[in-house]
């Protein structure tokens, strides 16, 4: 006769080897020896907490498993204590990888156990295959529904916890920035980042018209941004940074630098290689400055270079620092008054033709080398009588010497470079 799975005495061995398992004593040696197992190949585990809460899951998957084992039935309920520990394992901060290897090691242990009692027990041949077989598509499906579900758990636990420590972070930024009274020792440590040093504050977002910046795997265009601001850190700070989301595709960002007050190293100018950044990101940067009032300067200063650089020239380059825009900003507060010193200090160098823009360049560079032919034809890349030529046709157009009007002129130029005429 053919021994089938559904077999009675297939039936009955599996009844007999349940009513055998079950019993507290035997259960708890089983789950041990199972988790012994896992913990071997996942050395994580063997912290008490995590050894405690990876126990409860196991005894709760195996009395699961195995009153199952005697019906037909293929689905297999999660736990509670299952879901338990997925949360136990996203609070510690591990992976979601660590909580399928659980899974995966034990269905290998299980199937271990199992061969080696059946081994045991010396059954013919036909009966131990079609047991394995059985055992086999059983903890196979238990382990594929309890994976689906539980990295649900593990993520939404995981995501939780992350927007917790988002809003508890937000939250005492903004208390910060409002200039709330905050003890600093204690801010620093929740923050993890101190607020007794030197900070470099940013303002990193990408363009509104910009399609959505290409996936980071977790669908978040602010872990791309994220990543840019960790590189500005790594060549430019102390190893010190805190960011905070702004927006879906925006954020801002302080990074700790060496030095005290206005001193310490110079941050690098514009023009420096390690401000690259690809559209559609643009940066804002404000000055250095120290402790919970330098905190909250340079972010201020950093977020009127992002007003400045969303008012700007479509060619305005995409990294923008507050001390190179900072007349722009102040003088643009008031756009009708604005445009009236451009009017009236630049005149017919106001126009929007190539040759009024030359000329305009070439007097923004003769005026920022104070008046030095020579330093300025180095800056624009000419001769130096190129310069001298111009500075003529300037005044010629102007009707005045530029030591009359030099510093409304400087100022007018420096809101065209950034406004445009």
């Amino acid at each position: 006769m053919t021994t089938t799975p559904n077999s009675a005495e297939i039936r009955r061995w599996i009844a007999d080897f349940v009513a055998e398992t079950l019993p507290a004593e035997t259960l708890e040696q089983v789950v041990t020896r199972l988790d012994n197992a896992i913990i071997a190949r996942i050395p994580e585990l063997c912290d008490r907490d995590m050894r405690r809460d990876l126990a409860a899951s196991s005894r709760a998957h195996a009395v699961a498993v195995l009153s199952g084992l005697t019906q037909d039935r293929f689905d297999y309920p999660v736990p509670e204590e299952a879901h338990a520990f997925a949360r136990t394992v996203a609070r510690r901060g591990y992976d979601v990888r660590l909580l399928l290897r659980v899974y995966h090691f034990g269905q290998e242990a299980c199937i271990d156990y199992m061969t080696e009692v059946l081994e045991q027990r010396q059954l013919p041949r036909d009966i131990e295959r079609s047991l394995l077989l059985r055992l086999f598509d059983r903890t196979t499906r238990w382990v594929s529904t309890s994976v689906e579900t539980l990295t649900d758990t593990y993520m939404a636990e995981r995501e939780r916890g992350l927007r917790a420590a988002l809003t508890q972070r937000a939250e005492i930024v903004r208390s910060l920035l409002d200039g709330a009274d905050v003890d600093t020792e204690s801010a620093s440590a929740r923050l993890g980042y101190r607020l007794g040093q030197r900070h470099l504050a940013l303002v990193v977002w990408t363009d509104e018209d910009a399609a959505p910046l290409p996936s980071d795997g977790s669908g978040e265009a602010v872990g791309r941004l994220d990543r840019i601001v960790a590189r500005f850190a790594g060549t430019l700070g102390n190893g010190s940074l805190l960011t905070v989301p702004s927006g879906a595709a925006a954020l801002w960002a302080w990074i700790g630098v060496d030095g005290d007050g206005a001193s310490g190293p110079a941050i690098p100018g514009p023009d420096d290689p390690v401000w690259s950044v690809d559209a559609p990101v643009r940066v804002a940067v404000g000055v250095p400055a120290t402790h919970t009032a330098g905190f909250r300067a340079s972010h201020r200063e950093a977020v009127a270079a992002r007003q400045v650089a969303e008012r700007a020239r479509p060619d305005t380059p995409r990294v923008l620092h507050y001390s190179e825009v900072e007349v722009a900003y102040l003088t643009g507060t008031d756009e009708a008054a604005m445009r009236s010193l451009i009017e009236r200090e630049l005149g017919a160098l106001a126009a929007p033709d190539p040759q009024s823009a030359r000329l305009r360049e070439t007097l923004h560079a003769y005026l920022r080398a104070r008046r030095s032919p020579d330093a300025a034809a180095k800056m624009l890349g000419v001769h130096k009588n190129t310069v001298r030529y111009r500075v003529q046709r300037i005044e010629e157009l102007l009707g005045h010497s530029l030591d009359q009007r030099g510093p409304r002129l400087e100022i007018a130029l420096d809101c065209v470079a950034v406004y445009g005429v």
